[in-house]
């Protein structure tokens, strides 16, 4: 019983968001007037596109009219939704790729391997149904936010960004290097996302994602953790990625912390101050820096644990 009215309360809530939405992305179509709206339904054509002056990729938009209401202004709108293989997950012997306009429901419903897994729980918790239905992975590493909750499980996967222009061709960025501070990003004025690959996981490597927040579903991270674990027979740790976002400016592998695990059982591992120091937390309203800290500490020890089965 008690179930069923959460279920209720968060649905409702999610309802009203959606509301809220709706009545800012109104508001701000008529702050910024008519603007041209391009939706290319091929590579060619949203690569010439993407060298037009200040337009503004969308790749689903959830975050396109909140930024507008905030300020951000843009002349034209290049809809990349429509490109056909930008919507499609390509598995391979060697990687799997994903396409610019894949939609985190696409991913949740795709038959990945385990180590997709902490991936997969990060996409059930951002935003609600609504917005897991329109938001796209490429959309959530453009955006570039510390709290992105989809760079840490990338994080650990080894992706790397596809992005491409009229004039440059195509090239690769791991994801290390594209995101490259707040809101910030290794895109050139004319490029755009055409997909995020990453490298076949280990045979029998596990994941996890751990999230904390003021709440479960709709809420911005106070800190994050994703775990990629592989274990030999025995149950030690043979192959560890970690990764923790919302306590630096860009979400951050926890190189010492790997290297702790290896040799170890997931119940084992001690998680100290020494393999902590890639982090940066702030103080802001949503928790402080020694907060997130010490939460975080406790969110690894959890992700290992999870990803280890």
């Amino acid at each position: 019983m008690v179930r069923s009215a959460l279920k209720s309360c968060l649905n409702g809530l999610a309802v009203d968001m959606c509301r809220c939405l709706h009545i800012i992305r109104m508001q701000t179509i008529e702050r910024l007037g008519p603007l041209p709206y391009h939706r290319p339904t091929d590579l060619a054509s949203a690569l010439r596109l993407a060298a037009l002056p200040d337009r503004k990729v969308i790749a689903g938009g959830t975050d396109v009219f909140p930024a507008a209401a905030q300020g951000q202004r843009f002349e034209t709108m290049l809809d990349v939704t429509a490109v056909a293989e930008f919507s499609k997950i390509e598995i391979s012997d060697s990687e799997i790729r994903i396409g610019a306009a894949v939609r985190w429901m696409d991913l949740i419903r795709a038959d990945l391997p385990a180590a997709f897994d902490g991936l997969k729980q990060a996409a059930r918790q951002i935003g609600s149904v609504q917005i897991q239905n329109s938001a796209t992975l490429a959309g959530n590493l453009c955006n570039a936010s510390p709290a992105a909750d989809g760079v840490p499980p990338l994080l650990t996967l080894g992706a790397s960004v596809e992005v491409a222009s009229a004039a440059g061709g195509m090239r690769q960025i791991r994801i290390e290097d594209f995101i490259q501070g707040v809101r910030k990003t290794a895109l050139q004025p004319d490029e755009i996302m055409t997909a995020i690959v990453m490298p076949v996981p280990p045979a029998g490597a596990g994941a996890s994602f751990e999230k904390l927040g003021s709440r479960s579903y709709l809420v911005i991270s106070i800190a994050m953790v994703s775990a990629v674990i592989a274990t030999d027979a025995a149950g030690v740790i043979t192959y560890a990625r970690i990764a923790v976002g919302a306590c630096s400016a860009v979400a951050q592998r926890l190189s010492g912390l790997e290297q702790a695990c290896i040799g170890e059982k997931p119940g084992s591992v001690d998680v100290t101050a020494d393999h902590l120091v890639e982090l940066a937390p702030i103080d802001d309203v949503r928790g402080s820096a020694i907060y997130r800290h010490e939460a975080v500490a406790e969110l690894c020890k959890r992700a290992i644990i999870g990803a280890a089965g």
